[in-house]
This record gives structure tokens, sequence and C-alpha cells, in this order.
């Protein structure tokens, strides 16, 4: 998009200290803003994304990944950003598929370019989680009728337009499906864009279990079946 436009880079972050430095690091090299919401951290996130180079906003309390999503949106609307990339703070994205995405709201002249590691790839993914991956992707089609490959993709960019259509009340995981179906209410043009997701030992300790990730499903779906 021309450079001209104020693109903010926004991470979640729950007590990652052990690589917060890291992530925030490669984000602010490649040129961005980077806003950390740090959710209630008890270990130092805040203090080592900030010296890293982000701006730090701070939950008191750990509010959930949903939350801390919707205080960075409104952080970065307040300092007139034009663009929003969701970026996870746990080292599993790559600095240089943000450009990728921008590129693609400007190139299809789209207000969601949605990252999908289905489209592009994946590095030590476990078999577990791609089935697991696979059943909320066919969910979220049923439920919003997009034709998403990937749902529970946190690396995402929105357009300022988009972006005031969304608000985010799931404050837990189950936020990633009530992206989509806002999405889908919205009725404005959206992305997929091929990505790469990069599993660590680190990252998957990090993730949902698998029991956690069937309540949300169910959740979800009983949200559904009483509006």
């Amino acid at each position: 998009m021309p450079t001209s436009m104020r693109t903010f880079v926004v991470i979640a972050a729950y007590d990652e200290a052990a690589v917060i430095g890291g992530v925030v690091a490669g984000v602010v090299q490649a040129g961005y803003r980077v806003v950390v919401v740090d959710d209630g951290s008890a270990d130092g996130t805040g203090p080592l994304a900030r010296a890293a180079g982000a701006t730090v906003v701070t939950h008191p309390i750990n509010l959930g990944q949903g939350a801390a999503l919707q205080t960075g949106f409104d952080f970065a609307l307040a300092q007139d950003a034009d663009v929003v990339v969701t970026f996870d703070a746990d080292g599993q994205h790559r600095t240089s598929d943000i450009a990728r995405l921008v590129e693609a709201l400007d190139r299809q002249g789209a207000d969601y370019a949605l990252g999908s590691r289905f489209l592009g790839g994946t590095v030590d993914l476990p078999p577990s989680r791609r089935l697991l991956l696979a059943a909320a992707t066919a969910f979220t089609r049923l439920t919003t009728g997009l034709a998403v490959s990937d749902t529970h993709n946190g690396l995402r960019a929105l357009t300022r337009r988009g972006l005031s259509r969304l608000r985010l009340r799931q404050n837990r995981m189950a936020h990633a499906s009530e992206i989509l179906h806002q999405i889908a209410l919205a009725g404005l043009p959206w992305v997929e864009v091929p990505v790469t997701i990069e599993y660590s030992a680190y990252s998957l300790a990090k993730g949902q279990r698998m029991s956690d990730a069937l309540f949300i499903l169910v959740d979800l779906f009983a949200r559904r079946m009483h509006r």
C-alpha cells in the first residue's frame, strides 16, 4: 500500500517474556509500529516489549486474547491507523508475511486479508493439530458462509473501514471465529493470503489443548442457535 499508510501491528501477549523481545524487535526492524497489549502478565512481558521498541498498553488483570486484541484495535484507531495487522506473540509468525497481507489489501481492493497456512505452509505442525484446525474450519464455513481455508490463524490485516465494523465480545480464544462471523456480516471484501506458520515446543505448549478447542466450538454453536 502507499508508504503514507499508517500500519500498526497489534500483538496480544500474556506471560510471553521468553520470546516477546525477539518478536517485537523483528517487527520493529521491518519498519512497523508495534502495539503490545500486555494482558495481565506476571513475568515482565510488558517491560521487555517496551525495551524492544513497542508501545505497551497494559491490562491490570488477564482478560483473554479477544479482549486484548480489542484494546489494541481501539488504541490503533485512536492513533489514526489506516491498517492494523494482528500478530501472535509466541514466535510462530514470520515478519515477512506482514507485507504480503498489507499489499493484498491494496492489490485486491479488500478490507480484510486473512492469513492461511493451508494456502501457504507450516513447519512442524502435529497431525492432531491439523485435524483440529480442519474441524474448526469446517464449522466456520458452515456457520458463516465464508469459504475460508484456515479459521484460527492470528495473522491478518484489516483496513480502518474494515476494523470499524468489528467489535469483539468473545474475550477468550473464541474471538477467532467471532472475527470471521463479523466479517461475514460486514459484507466488505476479503481475501486469503498464503502465510507460513512455524510451530515450536514453546508455541505448542502455549496453544490450546484439544479439549479447550472442542469446548470453544460447542460454545460458539450454542450461541449461534440462540440468536
